[in-house]
């Protein structure tokens, strides 16, 4: 494998990321090197890495063979690796919370030992199953006296504003957020909460005031900003305070929904116990069989198969399901118990994310990023096949994307489930929907090794390997 550049981190003209057959790298400018340096002697970024809340850093030696990446560098760094790469609008309100969290932290942690992040993308933090991981070393620069923090605007954009949206009026930001990899724009924000949350902490400075203050300085090409913020004295005090006043901003929002579609739900409540018993051997078995696999489960809900596939030997699991509230508790649920080997995602499978930003490349699909050694569908075919109308080639055709191992699960047309769905369709629309059409489907892009009717008869339970394409 060639090394190649991260579509991601072109935007940084001082460093530059790429993965190569070694692992993770960083090209650095000589500047950047520097600001490395001085990092390097804080006594925060070492308690940070030994915390995990930054990513596991190190210079290497210019003689090293692993330094070698394409382009002219002064310097490169080894990261440590993160298993799967999500975005922010992947994640539930409470994931995004707390990741608003660490870069504020991290970002006062810095400012006290002269040091500042440059920038406060949301996109800078990963997550390892519940533990958000700082990862973009690079932000970190010498602060300069007299400048304001640079990384506000973008902070308010990528964390504060999507969090305010969904807190105060309920509107889920993970849309707001796939629609521009820039975030939510002051006046944006304002424009959602006209007359509203002005008593919540946070919204008139950060909202009002920055979009007024946005619309005051729209000729900033025209004038030394920087300057006029420095003879007015803006310092560290300053920043820190405003960092202090963020955070207390982003402790003070909960998102209160009490119930949603599938939250008080669970497609376990109608099976037999047999039944689950038989459902909960194959994910068991499947898993077993590919010892320290990642496995990708698709409409996790409670996360109950989530934990079953640990228990079997998983390595890691992505949990992934359409409804924010139940990935939301999910998270909390997981945070709680201190659970770091499962990573919940709001992810709907009738539109998976795409590829966003520069040339549709800046921000991978998800298909492209999660790349699973096992994928676990159960109790889903049926919701995408007769609510969301996708036709049963194509969701086999989603599942062999992924290129693994899979364990899925057809419900026939006369399951309680399919029945109900069925019952609110015209009749004569869905008569593909069928054991026999759903087999000849899967045959085309996978091998079954093993199919099992669950007692209930209602069922079937398919184990396959992919084919691979041509």
């Amino acid at each position: 494998m060639a090394s190649t550049a991260d579509p991601g981190s072109f935007r940084d003209p001082l460093s530059r990321v790429f993965v190569t057959p070694a692992g993770i790298r960083r090209g650095l400018s000589t500047e950047a090197l520097n600001d490395y340096r001085a990092l390097a002697t804080t006594s925060f970024f070492a308690q940070a890495m030994m915390r995990g809340d930054i990513v596991g850093t190190r210079l290497l030696d210019a003689d090293d063979e692993t330094a070698a990446i394409p382009g002219d560098w002064a310097a490169v760094l080894a990261h440590d690796p993160v298993d799967v790469i999500s975005y922010p609008y992947e994640w539930p309100f409470e994931m995004l919370r707390d990741a608003a969290r660490l870069q504020l932290r991290l970002t006062r942690d810095a400012l006290a030992e002269r040091m500042i992040t440059k920038d406060a993308s949301s996109y800078n933090v990963q997550f390892v199953g519940t533990r958000p991981v700082f990862i973009d070393v690079g932000s970190f620069e010498r602060s300069r006296p007299g400048e304001p923090w640079a990384g506000y605007r973008q902070f308010c954009e990528l964390f504060l504003n999507p969090l305010l949206v969904q807190a105060l009026r309920d509107v889920p930001f993970q849309p707001l957020l796939r629609g521009s990899v820039h975030g939510i724009s002051p006046a944006t924000t304002a424009g959602l909460l006209p007359g509203t949350g002005l008593s919540t902490k946070g919204v008139f400075t950060h909202v009002k005031l920055h979009a007024r203050a946005e619309r005051r300085y729209s000729d900033a090409d025209q004038r030394d900003v920087k300057a006029e913020l420095k003879r007015a004295g803006f310092g560290p005090a300053l920043i820190d305070a405003q960092l202090r006043n963020l955070l207390k901003a982003i402790d003070g929002l909960t998102w209160k929904r009490p119930r949603s579609t599938w939250s008080d739900y669970s497609e376990r409540s109608h099976y037999a116990d047999a039944d689950l018993q038989a459902k909960e051997a194959a994910v068991a078995a499947a898993v077993r069989a590919r010892p320290d696999s990642l496995v990708l489960d698709l409409g996790a809900n409670d996360g109950h198969f989530s934990r079953l596939a640990l228990r079997a030997g998983a390595r890691s699991v992505v949990a992934v399901d359409s409804d924010h509230l139940v990935v939301d508790r999910l998270y909390r649920d997981l945070r709680g118990s201190g659970e770091q080997c499962i990573l919940p995602l709001v992810l709907d499978l009738s539109d998976p994310s795409p590829g966003l930003g520069w040339r549709s490349r800046e921000r991978r699909s998800f298909v492209e990023r999660v790349r699973p050694d096992v994928v676990l569908c159960l109790a889903v075919v049926h919701h995408l096949a007769l609510t969301n109308t996708v036709p049963l080639e194509e969701i086999v055709a989603l599942l062999a994307d992924f290129g693994a191992d899979i364990v899925v699960e057809f419900p026939h047309p006369d399951d309680e489930k399919s029945a109900l769905l069925l019952r609110r369709k015209r009749q004569g629309i869905f008569e593909r929907y069928n054991v026999a059409n759903w087999e000849q489907a899967l045959a085309e892009r996978f091998t079954i090794r093993e199919q099992t009717t669950l007692p209930g008869g209602t069922r079937t339970l398919y184990r396959c390997a992919v084919r691979p394409v041509g």
